[in-house]
């Protein structure tokens, strides 16, 4: 079991790691017989031109700047034609396999149960390193079309589905057992005066947006779109904006499905609540908030009405937000699984093929002008207990990814007083208890080099680049961090691409409010059994589950004042970064600035903890508008 403040700093503030092991993985007894959904990514026409026409859609000097595509443009230049989709049309018909195109030709959504799937695909399961994953056959005309499939079930015994499906109940009645510890805002004060000291005004403050508010811009003309596995309460949101003062008119609020019906992800929220349904809520929260005249695209890829793995649904969830091209950003604090090999959730799949699958739709996103944000991390650079550094799947160099800070503060905590005299790193080892120590409940930023994604050409050259300077603060042993008594600098070098790009505050210390509400599990005092009870939550915390809608909420109050969007954010930001006027807030000291590892570097332009740094958006703005 959990304890209390480690439940709710992951339930309510973590960037959430959708697994095998959380409850939206739980698969049905039936799962034969149920729908599923898979993925066929596609590989564009000339993957090397579509590269080249997604930098050069932001380099002002191309003829190609500015010049985004619509999702139908994008299919005649890049995607697979017509000819070959109806082609795998027309194979997986035999097998009443239903297939839709995303528009774009870049990806296909099948949708059949499992046991046609398995048929069309010729399915066998393949044993290996203690794991069964899916062999599979297309004919060789389409199979060289494609880059991978996701989401295909291999041939299993009923036996190993039932066990699967109680071990992921199990867990998820332990994650939901108290959500009740978190600390509470002040709900005395409303409007401005709780937005500054719990909300959207606190980060326009900080990070210098509120020039834009006084120009008019408020994101008008925009839509945000939110990734997320869970669907979200309207009422819950508009209570939140009623405490804040923001724009409370529902008619911006789109509930998109891209897996499941509307009916059954309705269904799974009001069983209990959840650490999706929480992510959700707050990512709409933060955005709209921030961005309060945009409108918000809610897509939701629950998948608890049907046998579909996560990483399909994730897959399917952007490649919707993607190919409808409603959205001029979106944002994410999910993942389908970490860069650990052995720890990935996909049987059909391994993650390099997923990366470049997912790398390609999020060029697509480019090519249209989306400009995309993605969560770190709230571990450092340990997305998952152990050793060595990994992190979360999405490390794409085609998102934003978004580190965290914690802003000044002077607080008394467990009789000691903590003090932080100006913004650093998140990296939290200080504030806890010393008790603590024994549970792997230290929380930081996300940061470091990806094991997936080679150093994108924007990064290259910049100073701090593929050097770091780091402190090990943590020691993993017997399964859980401790202190490391006697702690010492290590300098090195890295060869991927770094993370991550931008920084803003996510520590709880110094955190912001949520509000969420459903039905909880709560322990009668006098049977001490485990029961439903209703809960209406309020609550304070942190996590770059908070700062990434919020930039993307920034994004929008930009784009609100502009007659092209400013898209593909990263090689624009990285050159401004190198001029002398750069709208970034450099955090390169060596002390008191890490994010549980990685440290500032002093004089460099790029930090592993925090990225470029913390970003001024009045002066960001004026660079994109001098870009054009």
């Amino acid at each position: 079991m959990l304890r209390g403040r480690q439940l709710t700093v992951a339930m309510l503030s973590g960037l959430l790691v959708v697994g095998a092991s959380t409850i939206m993985g739980v698969r049905p007894a039936r799962a034969a017989a149920q729908t599923t959904v898979v993925n066929v990514a596609l590989k564009p026409t000339n993957e090397t031109d579509l590269t080249n026409y997604v930098y050069a859609t932001v380099d002002p000097t191309s003829a190609q700047f500015h010049q985004y595509l619509t999702p139908a443009a994008f299919a005649s230049k890049f995607g697979q034609s017509d000819g070959t989709i109806q082609s795998f049309k027309d194979y997986l018909k035999q097998y009443h396999v239903q297939v839709r195109a995303y528009s774009g030709n870049l990806a296909l959504k099948l949708t059949a149960t499992t046991t046609n799937l398995q048929k069309a695909f010729k399915v066998k399961a393949v044993k290996k390193g203690g794991r069964t994953t899916t062999a599979y056959q297309l004919p060789g005309q389409l199979s060289n079309k494609a880059v991978a499939v996701i989401g295909l079930y291999p041939k299993q015994s009923k036996a190993s589905k039932v066990a699967k499906k109680a071990t992921a109940h199990k867990h998820s009645v332990a994650l939901t057992a108290d959500l009740s510890t978190s600390d509470k805002p002040d709900t005395s004060l409303v409007g401005n005066a709780f937005s500054k000291k719990y909300g959207a005004a606190k980060f326009a403050n900080a990070y210098k947006l509120n020039t834009l508010y006084n120009q008019g811009l408020q994101g008008q003309g925009q839509r945000i779109g939110i990734i997320n596995t869970s669907d979200v309460r309207d009422s819950d949101l508009v209570t939140y904006w009623q405490q804040a003062g923001v724009n409370d008119d529902l008619s911006r609020v789109q509930h998109i499905y891209p897996v499941d019906s509307k009916a059954q992800a309705q269904k799974a929220m009001n069983v209990t609540i959840q650490a999706s349904q929480m992510e959700a809520t707050l990512d709409a929260q933060s955005a709209s908030s921030v961005a309060p005249q945009a409108g918000i695209d809610l897509y939701s890829g629950d998948i608890s009405g049907t046998h579909t793995t996560l990483p399909s649904s994730h897959y399917a969830t952007f490649m919707t937000a993607i190919s409808s091209n409603r959205d001029q950003q979106l944002t994410s604090s999910m993942a389908p699984g970490f860069e650990v090999a052995s720890d990935w959730d996909d049987p059909s799949a391994t993650v390099s093929q997923y990366s470049h699958a997912f790398n390609l739709i999020l060029e697509q996103a480019a090519a249209q002008g989306i400009t995309v944000f993605q969560a770190s991390g709230d571990r450092g650079p340990y997305a998952q207990s152990g050793a060595k550094e990994n992190h979360l799947m999405s490390t794409s160099p085609y998102q934003v990814l978004v580190g965290g800070t914690t802003l000044p503060y002077q607080k008394i905590i467990a009789n000691k007083v903590v003090t932080v005299p100006k913004e650093r790193a998140w990296g939290d080892t200080y504030s806890s208890p010393a008790y603590d120590t024994k549970y792997s409940s230290f929380s930081g930023g996300g940061g470091g080099f990806s094991a997936l994604n080679p150093t994108p050409r924007y990064q290259q050259g910049v100073s701090g680049i593929n050097t770091f300077r780091a402190i090990n603060y943590l020691t993993f042993k017997k399964g859980k961090y401790q202190l490391t008594k006697h702690p010492h600098v290590i300098f090195g070098t890295g060869n991927s691409r770094n993370l991550p790009d931008i920084a803003g505050n996510a520590d709880r210390q110094t955190g912001y409010a949520s509000y969420v509400s459903g039905q909880r599990y709560a322990v009668n005092a006098k049977t001490h059994k485990a029961v439903k009870v209703s809960a209406k939550l309020w609550g304070i915390d942190g996590g770059t589950s908070f700062t990434t809608p919020q930039m993307a909420g920034a994004n929008a109050v930009i784009n609100s004042g502009r007659q092209t969007p400013v898209g593909f954010w990263n090689p624009q930001i990285y050159q401004f970064a190198q001029e002398t006027d750069s709208p970034f807030n450099v955090l390169d000291d060596a002390d008191n600035n890490d994010n549980l590892y990685y440290t500032g570097q002093p004089g460099k332009l790029y930090n592993q903890a925090t990225g470029l740094g913390t970003i001024n958006f009045e002066k960001l703005s004026h660079k994109f508008s001098d870009e054009g």
